[in-house]
Parts: structure tokens; sequence; C-alpha cells
């Protein structure tokens, strides 16, 4: 597996070895041994979500607090997604910056995502299947959220945001200053 480094510190990009022949391919897409070795991170997830999308949807940007923050494994099954996350560590020297990454069915590439990052993604092909690793369960009460719109951060979510297909929880997110962050 290789792994890319991002300029903000913990955020990691795998790419996974692909044996591929006249019948297809074949890869692991996670080995914890693997994983472990190649991030020096041992982390136990425990929850696998999935999702289906259509073009120009966009989801996020999305965030547990403490006491259940949740570190992310994504991966695009199907389609493609523009992948972008926010830093809100406070003691980060990257504090509101946000990264974006594009992950698709052909790439393979996984984003590793840890605690104290929000998270989103955008719709680039017809249809996209996403799927995520957490190692925290999911917890209401921990919810929290900042817009997708928010001007300070300036996001390039690589769709027009006039056609953005966004659920008005998203749409009701607060901006980074008024966002509730706990980590």
């Amino acid at each position: 597996m290789n792994v890319i480094k991002t300029p903000i510190e913990g955020l990691l990009i795998l790419e996974p070895k692909i044996h591929g022949d006249s019948r297809g391919y074949f890869f692991e897409s996670y080995n914890a041994q693997t994983f472990e070795s190649v991030t020096g991170q041992k982390i136990n997830f425990v929850q696998d979500n999935q999702a289906r999308s259509s073009i120009n949807v966009l989801r996020g940007l999305h965030y547990q607090n403490a006491p259940t923050p949740q570190t992310k494994l994504i991966r695009a099954l199907e389609g493609t997604i523009w992948d972008v996350v926010v830093d809100l560590r406070k003691d980060s020297k990257t504090f509101g910056h946000w990264f974006g990454v594009e992950l698709s069915a052909e790439n393979k590439r996984q984003f590793l995502i840890p605690q104290g990052f929000a998270h989103g993604y955008s719709v680039l092909s017809e249809t996209a299947e996403v799927f995520y690793k957490c190692d925290n369960f999911y917890d209401k009460s921990a919810e929290g959220g900042v817009n997708y719109a928010d001007s300070t951060l300036n996001i390039d979510w690589k769709i027009n945001l006039v056609d953005a297909i966004v659920s008005e929880k998203d749409i009701a997110q607060p901006m980074l200053k008024d966002a509730i962050i706990n980590f």
C-alpha cells in the first residue's frame, strides 16, 4: 500500500496494490496489520457506513464532538466524488484550512481522516457509492457541522453550487465562526 501525505498533518491518502489480469483485479481494501505498518497507527474501526448519491449531491460538512469524535477511512465503490475535509483542531497550525481529494472506483484511493476534522463530499459522476469505516459509533448528541458554503473557507466543491443538491440540515449548518467545536 502506498501512503501519500497531504499538506495537513494527519491526513493521508492510501493507494492499494492492485493485482490485475485478464479476469479483472483483486486488492485488499483493508488489512489491520498492513494499515498499522504503513500509517504507524492502530485504529479500531467499529462501524461501516455506505451511501449512494446522484450527480451534484453535496453532503457535509459533518463531524462528531467529544466524547465520540470519529476517525474515518473513506472510499468510493462506484463513481467519483470530491472528498473534502476542514481542520477543526483548535491547536493546529492549519485550523480552518480545507483539503480535497478525488476518490473514485477507478483510482481506488482511500482517504484517512483523523478525529478533529469536518468531512463532506460532492458527487462528480452520474451516481456514486461511498463506503467508510469509523472508529467510534454514531452519536446524535455529539453531531456537529459547518456550512458547506462558508465564504471564509472558500471551498472548491468541483460542482456549480447553484446546481448542488443539499439537505435542509446541511443548508442550516452554522458558519465556522459559530460552530460548536469540542475535540
